[in-house]
């Protein structure tokens, strides 16, 4: 222990036998003078500071826990840092643990501001993977389900027991306590001596941290009840240390503080009329549990600061929410300035002491970049370590910075399927040791997804990942979806290199459309579909796939109701085989209201019924492609074009394969179908069909959004005849709200091939 303090102490010597004296008489003078000026400035400073601290009171800051409400804690220090306080200890619970640790390594309030802002918190707060340098599939499941978890059948998870496993949590810890996640004497190791508090919710006792992982200590500090999953160390399993000391006052006069300075945030306590719905339940549990030595401990507190953080709960982590906690806990330090400034006395320093050792800066750690010295594998095979190897290009005296230490640990995850994954970056002489420490292995991974519209009503979908345990990584998944559109498919991928994925798929499709003729429904057709399809050549990169393979597509009509020309068509059961190749890219930064970043698919296929023609004569020839991209203009406004089109060519084309229009998404109902404003049911056009649309989205807030689309499209049986016709004309207002679960809005168009107003509603995730 004391060999790590030691390695992270900056120490100076003087070596007069290594100096190197200039040959001109003037530069030696000028050099020695200034050398023996800094050393007794350094002497003087070094006894002024010695003597400071000798003669002084030592003073603690307790933080109390609150969730988001723990926010108000950084405006505090900011006054505390501004009137010249200084700190010797600092303790905490929960939040009050992760802005005190962070404050004992060497971030000051200013840096922690900065810090609890850049955050995403809706996704810090979650279990949801940050999918951007995964493949375009894993990015779609993710924006496809609403719910998604591992499991592990025959072990013990040691994250079950929460909602929320706090993956992502422990991952920022791990990334902002970078140089101090190794295990620590949190007295002597750390810039300035902490402690925070956790319950054993075995025996139901206190657990004070005077040493230990820090990243792991303040993550069992904050493990709030059912919300978050319990930290199991050896026989313990910790939780919120707010249920036995949420104000730990009492820890800080043990650790030798003279001085308690507390912040508490809070609220009043709650009425019957108060308490309605099951979190609130809970809420008031813990309410009452966390007052356990509240009262002893405010009474051994010096100066008290009770932040007001009324309208705003445990979980308000919005940036509006933030930015009104740190400055209610600002303007509450400076009402109490007068007190402040009448305990400076008390500790025994005068108004216009200033500590001569500041807080530092601490890094940019989320950004800056370490050299590293070498890469451990801890319980990771070795096929696992090559994937890794392959795939991030893994090289003695590379970087490493925040962004790929989460790629890696994402990668862990979801491409080798670990329930668990932690990347350390431990000193090791001019840079880092890198450490990547894998859990248990999922058996499965579960999604679900649920959604509802106005055209098919409510559907679910499920889906499950089963990794395979082979030496080279084979991935199989199975996905059922109930509703007016039946589908179950499997699927299996091999992972033979990091970036290529040759895949064998069989779908089943039991279909009920509703085809529209100008906006009237002409006939229903219900048909089975099967399809098996081989790629063994996938690529899958970050932003773009690249597929080629064959597909075999067998119809089984059951029946067509309608119109009386539309009974008229005879349809026979058949089946097709296909060569295709398609191209994906995608770099827009969010899957349904994009503000950069441009998409464009293309794919090309040739239909036969025996491999070679189709009945009798040169088969169908496919081509169709469509390309968007976003142009934002100042923070909340933003255009996005689109081209698309899909030409069909040959003497004979399937009906069951023309070209189809309506809603808002490509292949939403059937696999031909593509988008077109004013359009809302699914109506059959041209072979030959391309088409412009011109989206304007403006953002209202942090996740509403208000959409106008227009569009215009040309079609004909024959290419050259394509402008002949009259131009297809479409628009359409809509608005949305981004939640969780998926955007939740409707929609209004019109078209003038319809010639009448449509009104759709969508609440959930596409599927």
């Amino acid at each position: 222990m004391a060999n790590t303090n030691q390695s992270r102490q900056k120490t100076t010597t003087n070596s007069y036998a290594d100096i190197s004296y200039p040959r001109q008489p003037l530069r030696t003078f000028i050099s020695m003078l200034i050398l023996t000026i800094m050393t007794v400035g350094s002497l003087h400073v070094q006894a002024q500071t010695d003597n400071t601290a000798a003669n002084r009171k030592r003073v603690a800051v307790v933080l109390s826990g609150g969730g988001a409400k723990g926010m108000a804690h950084i405006g505090v220090l900011k006054v505390l840092e501004k009137a010249g306080i200084p700190v010797d200890i600092i303790t905490g619970t929960s939040m009050g643990s992760i802005i005190g640790g962070l404050y004992a390594i060497g971030y000051n309030a200013n840096s922690l501001d900065s810090m609890v802002r850049q955050q995403d918190w809706s996704y810090v707060i979650t279990d949801r993977e940050r999918l951007h340098r995964q493949n375009l599939s894993d990015r779609k499941k993710q924006n496809t389900y609403l719910f998604s978890t591992g499991l592990s059948f025959g072990q013990r998870d040691p994250n079950a027991g929460g909602i929320i496993k706090g993956k992502n949590l422990a991952e920022l810890f791990m990334q902002l306590c970078t140089g101090y996640t190794d295990s620590l004497d949190f007295t002597h190791d750390l810039r300035i001596p902490f402690a925070c508090v956790a319950t054993n919710i075995i025996d139901n006792t206190e657990v004070d941290f005077h040493s230990g992982r820090l990243p792991q200590a303040m993550r069992a500090s904050m493990a709030i009840p059912a919300a978050f999953s319990p930290v199991r160390m050896g026989d313990k399993v910790l939780v919120d240390g707010g249920l036995k000391n949420n104000y730990p006052a009492d820890i800080a006069r043990q650790m030798g503080a003279d001085i308690i300075i507390g912040v508490t945030v809070q609220g009043a306590p709650k009425e019957a009329d108060d308490i309605g719905g099951t979190m609130s339940i809970l809420s008031q549990i813990i309410d009452v549990n966390c007052k356990n030595k509240y009262e002893e401990n405010l009474a051994i507190t010096d100066l008290h600061l009770q932040v007001d953080t009324k309208g705003y709960g445990s979980a308000s982590f919005s940036h509006a929410a933030i930015d009104t906690l740190i400055r209610r806990g600002e303007e509450l330090a400076m009402n109490h300035w007068d007190d402040i400034i009448a305990l400076k006395k008390r500790i025994g320093v005068d108004e216009s002491f200033r500590p001569i050792i500041l807080q530092p800066l601490r890094p940019q750690v989320m950004t800056e970049k370490h050299r590293v010295v070498s890469y451990s594998f801890e319980n990771m095979t070795p096929q696992a370590e090559r994937f890794l190897r392959q795939k991030f290009h893994l090289q003695k005296n590379d970087s490493i910075d925040a962004k790929l230490e989460q790629e890696l640990t994402t990668c862990m995850r979801v491409d080798l399927f670990y329930q668990t994954a932690e990347c350390r970056l431990v000193p090791e002489g001019d840079g880092v040791r890198v450490i990547l420490s894998a859990g248990n292995r999922k058996s499965v991974q579960l999604h679900a997804g649920v959604r509802y519209d106005t055209e098919e009503n409510a559907a679910v979908q499920l889906g499950l990942d089963i990794p395979l345990k082979t030496s080279i990584p084979v991935n199989t998944d199975l996905t059922l979806r109930l509703g007016k559109r039946l589908m179950a498919r499997g699927e299996i991928v091999v992972h033979p290199r990091s970036f290529t994925r040759p895949t064998l798929s069989f779908t089943f499709h039991r279909n009920d459309v509703d085809v529209y003729m100008d906006g009237d429904l002409d006939y229903n057709i219900r048909y089975n579909q099967l399809q098996a399809e081989f790629l063994p050549i996938s690529f899958s990169l970050q932003h773009f796939n690249f597929q080629i393979g064959i597909r075999w597509d067998h119809m089984h009509y059951r029946n067509k109701l309608g119109s009386d020309e539309a009974r008229r068509v005879t349809l026979e059961n058949e089946h097709f085989y296909s060569y295709r190749a398609r191209a994906e890219y995608n770099s827009e930064d969010s899957w349904y209201f994009p503000t950069r970043g441009s998409r464009f698919n293309a794919e090309y296929a040739y239909l036969t019924d025996n491999f070679t023609k189709l009945d009798g004569e040169t088969g169908m020839s496919e081509v169709k492609a469509n390309w968007r991209t976003s142009f934002t203009i100042g923070s909340r406004f933003t255009l996005q074009p689109m081209f698309y089109g899909r030409l069909l060519f040959g003497n004979s084309i399937p009906p069951v394969f023309g070209n189809a229009v309506g809603g808002d998404w490509f292949s939403h109902y059937v696999e031909q179908q593509m988008p077109f404003a004013g359009i809302g049911n699914i109506e059959y056009v041209s072979h030959q069909f391309v088409a412009a649309q011109l989206q304007a989205q403006q953002r209202i807030g942090n996740n509403n959004y208000v959409l106008l689309r227009m569009s215009a499209a040309q079609q004909a049986d024959k290419l050259k005849q394509l402008f002949d016709h009259r131009t297809l004309l479409g628009i359409q207002g809509a608005y949305y709200y981004n939640t969780m679960f998926g955007p939740v809005g409707a929609t209004l168009g019109y078209s003038n091939r319809t010639k009448k107003a449509y009104f759709f509603i969508n609440l959930g995730h596409e599927f």
